[in-house]
């Protein structure tokens, strides 16, 4: 997601050179302005569905196409899989191992299990991430969290989150850390999160508990509008 978010930074206005005669000059002129116009309509190739894809997300049809492109550079085939959705996302995180939370992502981002993300969702679950309610956020969190998508968050399936985040995080990070911390957050996530102590967190629970906590409120706003 963010090598894609990256592409954008690394557009830039053509430089022509200064011309020796006249000649030259219009040659050159001539090749940057097909080039100019072939990149106009590269940037405007549109994903079939445009229009749909603008009233379903929060994105204007000039950012979709922006985005497309982005997506486009870094996956030419239109689609990625879970491969190389992993090798991109490692590139952000280059002392620890981002393999199995990168797994948990892609699934989360792969909403109909098709074993690979297309244009259509990876731009669905961006709006949601950057420009959705609060409520949206938080069910597509518990969706990322609920690993086997039974509807409810278990332990062990936290347990399997908090341990892929500390390896993503690597030692730098973390360089003391005790082999029962992950366990300690899970129960701290589990004493805030399960209301009625049943050794689950259903979806209810989650959007209470989080509403209630004024960090994670704050956290969600830090991605309000960042496009």
């Amino acid at each position: 997601m963010g090598a894609v978010m990256g592409t954008f930074s690394s557009l830039q206005t053509k430089q022509r050179r200064p011309s020796k005669d006249i000649a030259w000059w219009y040659y050159q002129y001539q090749r940057d302005k097909i080039e100019d116009e072939l990149e106009m309509t590269m940037v405007c190739h549109r994903p079939e569905g445009l229009e749909q894809l603008e009233a379903q997300t929060n994105f204007t049809k000039r950012e979709l196409q922006v985005l497309y492109r982005g997506f486009k550079n870094e996956c030419p085939s239109g689609v990625v899989n879970e491969e190389t959705f992993k090798q991109i996302y490692a590139q952000f995180f280059p002392h620890g191992d981002a393999s199995t939370y990168a797994h948990y992502l892609f699934n989360a981002f792969d909403t109909t299990q098709a074993g690979s993300v297309k244009f259509e969702d990876f731009v669905t679950a961006l709006s949601i991430l950057l420009r959705g309610t609060v409520h949206e956020k938080l069910r597509w969190t518990f969706n990322l969290y609920d690993i086997n998508k039974d509807g409810y968050i278990n332990k062990e399936e936290m347990m399997d989150i908090v341990k892929a985040i500390y390896d993503m995080m690597g030692k730098y990070t973390y360089p003391v850390l005790k082999e029962d911390t992950p366990r300690q957050h899970v129960d701290v996530f589990f004493q805030k999160m399960d209301k009625n102590k049943d050794g689950i967190v259903t979806l209810d629970e989650f959007l209470e508990s989080c509403q209630e906590d004024d960090n994670i409120m704050r956290s969600l706003q830090l991605f309000q509008n960042v496009i």
